[in-house]
Order: structure tokens, then C-alpha cells, then sequence
């Protein structure tokens, strides 16, 4: 089940596909008509539109920058703004830039009376502020401003003279800036000198009076001789302090060791060249104690002499051990004592310094005083130089014109290729989207589909436009292989073989139902079955017309009695094809196809015919077709491919039902197969088929070809018929 669902749903996609593309067809004379009327008015716009020239100056806009490197904005060239650019469109179209661009050129007295200005410089603004339009060359730092203009000079004009402003205005706020910065630091430097003075006399006046005893360094700051005295004593202590631990580490590490093992750890700590080499005769010594021993025996005088060498040597290694230990703790005391005593010499002078900050407090504040002054003073100096030097050297590069604007070749608007394209698309969009829109409001029936899902009917066949009686277009009449596929669909559709009587009707007038049943009467008399042909549309009469037959008399003339069915049934131009006309209808006689006459009739129709076929009036306005599809054995129903409601099928259909006949099935009429390509495998194949080709005839048995010189039927009658008039 799941393997078969893509399937079904790309066969959906299809089908809906062909759908549009059928809507597509079938109204392509209202999207073309549509698409054409857009086209030809945009283009009779376009060309009647007055022209407009554009006209482009490009400028490169930077921050504000000198021809050499500024000693104020080294330090800002490198900050990125990314609401510089966004800023200065937005200066351009400023009134401090058009207003004056407005009274150099004097726009108000030019434009006046072309847009009716009134002498107003704002009605001024208003029209320039929509003729120009800047642009960001995207990343790059160009800014272009295109004006528009009717007068393609005037705009290169403009556009020059926006230019020239713009710059103007930035050269004289960056030169004012700079003057009233330069005033106020200069305000300020004096406010900073008296204060540097002030605060300099504080501070003689502090170390007179006090008699402070103080050395300046680096003129960074000041301090006091125990403040030398204090650094190196700290200096000191840390490097005693380093011996110390040192030491004292080693010294601890030293007492953790055996005794046997110490003479062997000591050596490499101390690096004493006497132990080394007393251990290195010891070890030599027992090497070779170790092998006289085993050649000459244990009481040789050479082993008791090596035996005594042996001992001595280790009571001179344990000596030196001991030895130089006492001399590693005598040292750990000694460093002891000096980092005891540099300790108390630090503090004695760090308690001097207490002392002398506290009498040089005042004279430190001011000093703080003074260098904080002396700070705000270099600075303001600083500035000042600064912004003189920036000033005098000029910011040329700030906003400079790449490319003048000139008069335009050609005009920018309108564009009629452009204008015309989108024409072209918002014309086809228009015509497509009409097309829907109407199709959707069409409720009528428009596919087999719509049919057998609204009428639960199957459809026996599809007939194409402009067809008429096979009679006249003879037997070869292309036309003619839709009514066979239609008389087989309902030789194979009915269940029984005696149901032979058959009606056929139409929900609202004009569907073709007198053609349908007139050449499906003709296809099974063609086929060799003996025919009758009535016409039972009483009030509107028309087959008589299409045979070319009088109408004089008819089915009322044998239902009231008046004649024989011998004298009122005609023959045609097809042998096995008869007749009956519908006779004039007299007022009185309006009811009279639901009689026990009528009823008689039509089994002594279908006892003397292989079929007889009833043309009915439509069934939603004469009461005459429910007669007649109750009283037949079978009931087609004929709807005209896009004419009525869907609802006239569905109401017909139930009409037929609700007197108790039996729809067989429905006849789509009228279909348009140049405009609706889904119906060509129904009705296209046949225009190359052989006529002759065999088909089913009554009896389920091929037939060959057709003579119709010889009648031929299963209930074949001599009754004697009446000839044409």
C-alpha cells in the first residue's frame, strides 16, 4: 500500500496539472485579449509619457581628514562607522543643503509656473527633495546622487550644484568647529596656569615651613631618604631570605637520611672534593679486600693488612661526615641570625618612614595638588597645539568629486523595453488569474470527472462540436465513430436485451439531445437493427425538419385514434430507419403521452422494432419527459458540455429516478476538441479508423459491412409502411 501512494499521488499531480493547463486552453481567447489589452495600453503610456533625464555626480565622502595625517584623528581613521554613510544621505537632502542649492540657482522664479510654486522656496524643497536620489556604491565609500529632471541640462545642474554645497558646508562647519574648540581651550589654559601657579607657591610655602628633608626623582614624584634606607633593606632581607630556605631545606632534607647512607647523599649536596675522594679509596679498598680475600684465604697477612686499610679509611669518610654537617648547621645559624637582624633593621626603618609621612602628610597633598594641575596644564597645551597644527594644515580629501555630473544621451524614464516586459508579465498574470477566477464562478459541466462524481453516472459518450445528422454527412462522416461508441456502450450498459425502448433527455433546452438520439437511431439502423424514430416533443417538433419529412401527421394522429401506426410511420433515406413524427398537437390533447394509448404504443413499437427510440422535450420544463422516462426502458441523459449548472444535471437525473425510470447513462455533448486536449483520446481516435471495421451488433455477434439496401432485424415486420410524403 505504501509502494502504490507515490504513485497515486504523482498520477493526482497530473491530473490536477492538466487541470490548470486545460483552464489555460479553454480560455485562451480571454488571457490573450487581456495580456493584448495590457500590452498596447502600457506601450500607448509609455510612449506618451513625457521623457525624464538623469544625471549622476559621484563623490568620495570620508571623515573629516587632512592632506597629511592629523595628529587629532590618527586614532579615529581606524574606528569604522557603519552610520556615516546612512548620515550624509540624509544631509543631502537636508534644507541646510537644498535651500541653498534652491537660491544659487534660483529654482522658486524657474519652476514657478511649470509646478505652480507660488513663489514658496518650501513648495521649492518639496520638488527637489523628490527629483534627487543618493546611492551608496555598495562597498566602497562613493556616494552618487542622481537628480531627475524633464530638462536633461538642468539636472547635470543640480546635481553639480548639490555637490558643490555639500562640500561647502562641510569645509565651513569643520573651520567654525575648530575656531570655537580652539577658543575654549585657550579660556582654559589660563584657568589651568593660575591654578599651576597657586598650587606651586603651596608647596614652597609647605617644605619652608616644616623643613621637610625630601629628594625629587625623575620628576615623577618625590621621597624621603628613609625611603632609599627601607628599599634596600627590603632588597636585602629577600635575598637573606632565599639563603635562608635554602639552606634550612637542605640542611632538614639532610637529617632524614641513615647514617649509613649520608656519607653517599652528602657528597654530590656539598660538593666537598675530600669526601669524594676519601669514599672513591674506600670503595677501591674493598674491591680489592674482596678479591684477595678469595685467592689467599681469610688470615693471609695481605687480607689483615687490607682489612685494617679498610677500616681506617671508613672512621676518616665518618669523620668528614660528621664534620660537614657541623658546618652546614653552623651556617643555617649563622643565616638565621642575619635574617633576624635585617628583619629588625627593616622594621626600625619602616618605622622612621611612619613617622616622617605623617609629619610630610600636608606636604604630599599639596604636592598631589600640584602635579595633578601641572597634568591638566600639558594636556590643554597639548590640545591646542593639536587643533592649531590640524587647522592649519586643511581637510582637502574630506569630500571630494570623482565624477561631474552631464547632461544625459538618453532619457531615463520611461523605459519602454522594461515598461513593456512588465506589461507583458502583469498581462499574461492578469489574463491567467481572469481566466480562474471566471472558471471558478462556472459551475457548469466541464469534465467527465465532474459528471460521474455529481451525477454518479457513467458516461457512454463524448461528442464533439458542430455535429450534425449523419444522414446528410454521410455514412463515412467522421463524426459517426462517437455514436458507435455510444450505441456499444449501451448495448453493453443495459442488462437486459428486451429493454430495446429508449428515451433521451436534457435538463434545460438546446443540448443537443434531437442530434444525439437522430444519429444514435441512424448508427443502430446503420448497424443492420430495424429502427424507429419518434418524435415526442409535442410542443417544439424539430426531427421532421432535420429528415426532411412533413409533420402533418404524427404520434398524436394514432394516440387520438385518427390513423393506423401503418399510415403515420415514415421511412427514410436508411431503409432500416422509420419515422414517426409528432403529429399536430391539439390543445385538448396535452396529456396525451400519459395515456393507456400511449402506453399501448410502445409495446406495439417495441414488439415490431429491434429498437425504438423517443426525442423528449426537456425534463426541468415540460412534463412530457418524466412521462416518457418512466414509460421507456431506458433513459439517457444528453448535457451540454458547458452550458448549464451542474445542479440542472443533478436535478434531472433525479427526476428521471423519481418517476421510476432507469438512466442508463449520461452524453456529454459539444465538446470544444481544439481548445480541450483531454478529450481527444474520447472522440480524436476515430477520424482515422475503418468504418468498416467489425462491431458488436444486437446479438453480441460481429457484423461485417453494412448494405443498407437490406433490411435486417431480429423481429423484422412486413407490415406495410407508409412512404415519405
Amino acid at each position: 500500500m505504501d509502494a502504490a501512494s507515490p504513485a497515486t499521488e504523482s498520477a493526482e499531480q497530473r491530473l490536477h496539472f492538466l487541470d490548470y493547463w486545460r483552464i489555460i486552453r479553454m480560455r485562451k481567447l480571454i488571457i490573450f485579449t487581456v495580456f493584448l489589452l495590457v500590452v498596447v495600453t502600457t506601450t500607448l503610456i509609455t510612449q506618451w509619457i513625457e521623457p525624464t533625464y538623469m544625471s549622476t555626480v559621484r563623490m568620495d565622502v570620508q571623515k573629516d581628514t587632512g592632506d597629511i595625517n592629523l595628529l587629532a584623528s590618527q586614532q579615529m581613521q581606524m574606528v569604522y562607522d557603519p552610520y556615516f554613510v546612512m548620515t550624509q544621505f540624509e544631509i543631502l537632502q537636508s534644507k541646510d543643503v537644498l535651500y541653498r542649492v534652491i537660491d544659487d540657482l534660483k529654482l522658486v522664479q524657474r519652476w514657478n509656473q511649470k509646478y505652480l510654486l507660488g513663489e514658496s522656496r518650501q513648495k521649492a524643497f518639496q520638488v527637489l527633495s523628490k527629483l534627487i536620489d543618493p546611492r551608496n556604491v555598495r562597498n566602497t565609500s562613493i556616494i552618487e546622487v542622481n537628480v531627475y529632471s524633464k530638462d536633461k541640462a538642468e539636472a547635470a545642474e543640480i546635481a553639480n550644484k548639490i555637490a558643490e554645497v555639500y562640500k561647502g558646508n562641510r569645509d565651513d562647519l569643520r573651520k567654525r568647529l575648530a575656531e570655537q574648540g580652539i577658543k575654549v581651550l585657550k579660556e582654559k589654559l589660563a584657568e589651568h596656569d593660575a591654578l599651576v601657579s597657586s598650587a606651586e607657591s603651596n608647596v614652597n610655602r609647605i617644605l619652608k615651613d616644616q623643613g621637610l628633608n625630601v629628594i625629587v626623582e625623575n620628576q615623577a614624584g618625590i621621597m624621603s631618604l628613609e625611603t632609599d634606607t627601607i628599599r634596600a633593606l627590603e632588597q636585602q632581607l629577600i635575598e637573606i631570605r632565599g639563603i635562608f630556605t635554602k639552606q634550612q631545606t637542605r640542611f632538614t632534607e639532610l637529617k632524614k637520611i641513615a647514617p649509613d647512607q649520608l656519607r653517599n647523599a652528602l657528597g654530590p649536596v656539598v660538593n666537598d672534593e675530600i669526601l669524594s675522594r676519601r669514599l672513591e679509596e674506600y670503595s677501591l679498598a674493598e674491591k680489592e679486600f674482596v678479591g684477595k680475600s678469595r685467592d689467599l684465604g681469610p688470615q693471609h697477612p695481605e687480607v689483615l693488612r687490607m682489612q685494617a686499610v679498610i677500616q681506617k679509611l671508613n672512621q676518616q669518610v665518618d669523620d668528614r661526615v660528621k664534620g660537614i654537617t657541623l658546618g652546614l648547621e653552623t651556617d643555617l645559624k649563622a643565616q638565621t641570625a642575619a635574617l633576624t637582624l635585617t628583619e629588625a633593621k627593616l622594621e626600625e626603618a619602616k618605622q622612621r618612614n611612619r613617622t616622617a609621612a605623617e609629619k610630610n602628610r600636608s606636604y604630599l597633598l599639596a604636592l598631589n595638588q600640584l602635579e595633578q594641575a601641572q597634568r591638566l596644564q600639558q594636556t590643554v597645551k597639548t590640545k591646542i597645539l593639536v587643533e592649531e597644527n590640524d587647522a592649519a594644515i586643511g581637510r582637502t580629501t574630506a569630500v571630494r568629486v570623482t565624477d561631474f555630473a552631464e547632461p544625459a544621451v538618453k532619457a531615463a524614464y520611461p523605459k519602454l523595453v522594461l515598461n513593456i516586459a512588465l506589461g507583458c508579465f502583469v498581462g499574461l498574470v492578469m489574463g491567467i488569474g481572469l481566466a480562474f477566477f471566471i472558471e471558478y464562478l462556472d459551475t457548469s459541466v466541464k469534465t467527465i470527472d465532474d459528471v460521474e462524481r455529481a451525477l454518479s453516472a457513467p458516461v457512454l459518450a463524448v461528442i464533439p462540436q458542430n455535429v450534425g445528422a449523419l444522414l446528410d454527412e454521410g455514412l463515412d462522416s467522421p463524426h459517426a465513430e462517437a455514436y458507435r461508441v455510444l450505441r456499444t456502450n449501451v448495448l453493453f450498459t443495459r442488462k437486459d436485451e428486451k429493454a430495446n425502448c429508449i428515451t433521451v433527455v436534457s435538463g434545460g433546452a438546446g443540448e443537443g439531445k434531437s442530434t444525439t438520439i437522430l444519429n444514435l437511431a441512424t448508427v443502430f439502423a446503420q448497424n443492420g437493427n430495424k429502427v424507429l424514430l419518434v418524435d415526442s416533443d409535442l410542443r417544439r417538433p424539430s426531427l421532421h425538419k432535420r429528415l426532411g419529412l412533413t409533420n402533418s401527421l404524427g404520434l398524436t394522429n394514432h394516440l387520438l385514434g385518427q390513423n393506423k401506426l401503418e399510415e403515420v410511420v415514415q421511412t427514410t433515406s436508411l431503409d432500416n430507419l422509420h419515422f414517426l413524427p409528432s403529429g399536430r398537437l391539439p390543445s385538448s390533447a396535452l396529456g396525451i403521452l400519459n395515456s393507456p394509448q400511449m402506453k399501448d404504443f410502445i409495446k406495439e413499437a417495441k414488439s415490431r422494432y429491434d429498437f425504438v427510440f423517443f426525442d423528449a422535450p426537456p425534463i426541468m420544463g415540460v412534463s412530457d419527459a418524466t412521462v416518457l422516462a418512466s414509460g421507456a426502458d431506458l433513459a439517457i441523459l444528453v448535457i451540454q458540455y458547458r452550458k448549464y449548472p451542474q445542479s440542472l444535471a443533478i436535478r434531472s437525473r433525479q427526476m428521471v429516478e423519481k418517476v421510476g425510470g432507469r438512466l442508463l447513462g449520461v452524453v456529454l455533448n459539444n465538446i470544444n476538441l481544439a481548445s480541450d486536449a483531454s478529450y481527444y483520446y474520447y472522440s480524436g481516435y476515430h477520424y482515422h479508423s475503418n468504418n468498416n471495421a467489425d462491431e458488436p451488433s444486437a446479438n453480441g455477434k460481429p457484423m461485417g459491412k453494412i448494405d443498407s439496401r437490406k433490411p435486417h432485424g431480429a423481429a423484422e415486420s412486413t407490415m406495410p409502411i407508409k412512404p415519405k410524403y
